[in-house]
């Protein structure tokens, strides 16, 4: 990808990253259900429980239709099995905190706040085998954004409610 096409990248892009965050807000809020009505554990155990099925159902169905060659199977390094203990963990925190005072609002600011900053972070360390990429102004007056938002909406959010 092009410097150029990097930083005026296709609206579907947008459309794409709003209609997953869409999905994650839903997401969060069917898991705090669920652990409203049970408890963290069990949502977590739903929802892992309910993605294993359907991964397993869309492997069933792209491997009938093409095999893989021997020599294209790579193997993926020990730490990206860790996705899925940090996924359980993660599930199991924001169906607790959307059950508290903060609300799926607080939650997922909190959230986006945490992701900006660790993201960031693993930029500028190289994390995962990529390029070091110090944060610039635009990175820090970003983070500065989200995070005051992330403030607003926890702190003075109540007001409409």
């Amino acid at each position: 990808m092009t410097t150029d096409a990097a930083r005026n990248p296709h609206p579907i892009y947008f459309a794409g990253a709003f209609a997953t965050g869409g999905l994650l807000t839903f997401m969060v809020h069917l898991n705090g259900e669920l652990a409203r009505y049970g408890n963290p554990l069990f949502s977590s155990w739903t929802a892992h429980g309910t993605g294993i099925i359907a991964a397993v159902i869309l492997l069933l169905l792209v491997h009938r239709r093409r095999r893989p060659k021997p020599e294209q199977s790579l193997r993926a390094p020990l730490w990206a099995y860790l996705g899925g203990l940090s996924g359980a963990a993660t599930v199991m925190l924001t169906s607790t905190t959307v059950n508290s005072p903060l609300g799926l609002s607080g939650t997922l600011a909190l959230g986006l706040a945490g992701q900006v900053v660790f993201s960031l972070a693993a930029d500028s360390w190289g994390l995962f085998g990529m390029q070091k990429r110090h944060p610039d102004t635009r990175d820090i007056a970003a983070l500065s954004l989200v995070v005051a938002g992330a403030a607003l909406i926890i702190l003075f959010g109540r007001g409409a409610a």
